[in-house]
């Protein structure tokens, strides 16, 4: 009990960057959470923490060694509500990876934390691809394709691409009738984080063997400023189709050559294949397949 003991202090400590917060937090005094560390540190024989006067950062050791303890304690956390039948009120901490995709997920965030009072989010935004097992997240929600046998899925739905711009821009500038005039014209790119490279417009080449070569008129790793410049006039974007169906029911964009986009984009939930299907997962699983459903 003394080393889960010292695995749950130095959690608390990795996931607070702070001694007495994470005292706070486990009922003890900062030095006692201070005196846990140093012994679990002797015993393993690394230093897990950078501290100074000012702040605790992780070794990367102790980077590597959060990744197991999470894996550790979710997995008693499982096992233990496996177990007990007391009670099967979805409930306890659920860690969530979901993509940058604007505010499109936000108020089903925002339902879900209503409808389920006893369950804690920890969400985490990034379009990096996560180890859902390893990074010991209880799902995640990513978009494309993602062969994993360790992972179960769900597909939510499936969205087609669109090139959008303002009237205004339009207005200006003509609409291009065919996708080789696009090279005229501003052209607003999304810059995926997870490599630096330009997320590549899913056009024809306009003859068979070249490339494509669009100006870079902005870019920006950010879907919602995508969204925003292209509302604004200043280029076309090409944006997923759930992120400007309100802006071109609006009217404030307008979608053009809809018959060159090809691509489209498939959203899924995932899960580890081998992880308990505790009551407050299966909650979030079931609450927003149903929500992508009626949406």
């Amino acid at each position: 009990m003394d080393k889960l003991n010292g695995i749950t202090v130095f959690v608390q400590v990795a996931e607070t960057r702070s001694f007495v917060a994470a005292g706070r937090l486990l009922g003890v005094s900062a030095s006692a959470v201070g005196k846990s560390i140093a012994r679990l540190e002797e015993k393993l024989g690394v230093r897990l923490f950078h501290r100074n006067t000012r702040s605790i950062n992780l070794t990367s050791e102790g980077s590597l060694f959060l990744e197991r303890c999470r894996r550790v304690l979710n997995e008693l956390e499982a096992a233990t509500q496996e177990l007990s039948n007391s009670s099967q009120t979805p409930r306890g901490k659920l860690r969530i990876s979901l993509p940058l995709l604007g505010d499109v997920l936000f108020m089903q965030l925002s339902r879900f934390m209503q409808r389920y009072p006893e369950i804690q989010l920890e969400l985490d935004f990034t379009d990096r691809l996560v180890d859902v097992v390893e990074e010991g997240f209880d799902a995640v929600i990513r978009t494309g394709q993602l062969n994993d046998s360790r992972l179960m899925a769900r597909t939510l739905d499936s969205f087609a691409f669109h090139l959008v711009g303002a009237p205004d821009y339009f207005a200006r500038h003509g609409y291009p009738e065919h996708v080789a005039q696009l090279q005229e014209h501003h052209c607003l790119h999304y810059k995926l984080p997870s490599t630096g490279k330009l997320e590549k417009w899913p056009l024809p080449t306009p003859t068979e063997g070249s490339e494509l070569k669009l100006p870079a008129t902005m870019v920006c790793n950010n879907l919602e400023m995508l969204i925003h410049a292209a509302k604004q006039g200043l280029g076309i974007a090409c944006v997923p189709e759930f992120a400007v169906r309100d802006a071109l029911r609006a009217g404030g964009l307008v979608s053009i050559l809809p018959d060159q986009v090809q691509r489209t984009l498939n959203i899924q939930v995932l899960w580890p294949s081998s992880r308990h299907l505790t009551p407050k997962l299966r909650a979030f699983i079931d609450f927003v397949c149903a929500k992508w459903e009626t949406s």
